[in-house]
């Protein structure tokens, strides 16, 4: 399957708009190729389902349709921030090449091959990013993007639901192994559906962004394949509901709520202010400014099992700061050398779970920024260039889809849910605030122009 992907990527691209094609070579590989299933070749990073479709939505893009992709943006603050992004990783490489010990445990120090390995690896991480700036710039491609994603919901439910009866099967019967974590899948007397995104918070969250995906066409007043987004906003809910995620649910309804009750200018606001704390967020744990304590004491007096679940996630992740700290900037560097050890047996005594923390540790507080960094400004150059649009669809659409990228983001604290669709949203987001920022300018230059004709004339 992974292998035969370029194939299908290459077909889609022969048979539907580029911007859709683009669109469905990114989710579709998300959602059907298989979970822990790798080509580990030398010097480049593994090739699986968070890869794959990232090089061949580009090569099949750039050389065989021929489209130009500007690998750098004209835009300094996100050229900077890229530029971070993919050289900060060789410079971890290079200030970590000594070994970690502890007891038997013997984790090597990292090499230049390392190095050169992980700026290649960071490459192929961003190229949804710069397809979505690239192609997926404008009003039509966003209400592309809304269809896409509401389609892929409707389709999607039909296997999560036999799985939320059934127990989640899809992977095992398919590919022939079952993903890690059965046992998690098991919820309030049923299942959580898995199918192929490899745990069930995952595919409540891809359910979640349906949602807002048709709830933005039900406030627009669009219908979706010749259907009432009324219904499908209601079918999907119902399957989210069954996906047993509070998370999830709680995310829909904030965002539901903002989407029909709040100006668009508003929520785009809101979300700015939502990313630019998610940016803050380490700073905040560093300095122990963050009442993690009092949050998990007030969960526990509600919900016990989940106080304590969120007190043990506070605990752990303050063991990883610990040694975060150690190398602040810069990080320890991949091979697990961001986790705590025993320093007696070396056992592994942490547990990894929110993207922020494995950056953070991995790459340092530099390389969370430059990653978080882009995400964030994709809200922030949406917020500001709302404003200057006059049809209220479009409104509606750029405001929601901040928010949901913003939420994408707050979800990156708990969970390491980051994907290719997280990157082809953002650098959609941001491609469309600079065409919007253009039309401004040109429109002002015309305007001036005319201006300054009529002056003449008198």
């Amino acid at each position: 399957m992974l292998f035969s992907w370029p194939v299908v990527t290459f077909f889609l691209y022969q048979r539907l708009p580029i911007i859709t094609a683009t669109l469905w070579s990114i989710l579709a590989g998300a959602l059907i190729l298989p979970v822990e299933t790798a080509v580990d070749l030398p010097l480049i990073p593994p090739l699986n389902k968070a890869s794959v479709p990232n090089l061949a939505a580009f090569f099949v893009c750039y050389f065989f349709v021929g489209k130009r992709i500007k690998l750098l943006p004209n835009l300094g603050v996100v050229k900077g921030l890229l530029f971070i992004y993919i050289l900060s990783p060789f410079v971890t490489a290079l200030l970590n090449s000594d070994p970690i010990i502890a007891g038997p445990l013997f984790i090597k120090g990292m090499e230049s091959y390392d190095a050169l390995s992980a700026v290649i690896r960071q490459m192929i991480f961003i190229i949804p990013f710069l397809l979505g700036m690239n192609l997926l710039g404008n009003s039509n491609a966003h209400e592309a993007l809304l269809g896409v994603l509401v389609v892929a919901g409707i389709f999607y439910s039909v296997p999560m639901l036999l799985e939320i009866r059934l127990s989640p099967q899809f992977h095992k019967w398919i590919y022939g192994i079952y993903p890690r974590g059965f046992g998690q899948q098991m919820r309030n007397g049923g299942f959580r559906p898995v199918v192929f995104l490899g745990h069930g918070l995952w595919v409540a969250f891809f359910t979640m962004s349906t949602v807002v995906a048709s709830s933005i066409y039900w406030k627009n007043r669009s219908t979706v394949l010749g259907f009432s987004s009324g219904m499908i906003l209601i079918y999907l809910c119902v399957v989210l509901y069954l996906c047993k995620s509070m998370a999830s649910i709680i995310y829909a309804i904030f965002i539901i709520s903002l989407i029909y009750f709040i100006r668009a200018n508003k929520q785009a606001k809101l979300a700015k202010y939502i990313v630019l704390f998610v940016v803050l967020f380490p700073l905040l744990r560093i300095a122990d400014y963050f009442p993690g304590n009092e949050i998990a004491s007030t969960v526990t007096s509600y919900n016990e099992q989940r106080g304590q679940s969120l007190q043990f996630r506070f605990d752990n992740e303050d063991k990883l700061l610990t040694h975060a700290r150690e190398r602040l900037f810069f990080g320890w560097g991949t091979w697990g050398r961001n986790r705590v050890y025993d320093k007696s047996t070396g056992k592994d005594l942490s547990v990894t779970d929110g993207r922020w923390i494995i950056v953070l540790g991995e790459y340092g507080l530099i390389g969370y920024l430059s990653e978080f960094g882009l995400l964030a400004l994709s809200v922030i150059r949406s917020s500001r260039a709302i404003r200057y649009l006059n049809n209220r669809s479009e409104r509606v659409t750029l405001a929601g889809l901040s928010l949901l990228m913003a939420i994408s983001m707050v979800d990156l604290l708990p969970n390491a849910s980051e994907t290719p669709w997280t990157w082809l949203l953002a650098g959609a987001l941001i491609g469309r605030a600079e065409q919007i920022k253009g039309n401004r300018k040109s429109n002002f230059s015309k305007k001036r122009n005319k201006q300054n004709g009529n002056s003449v004339r008198v």
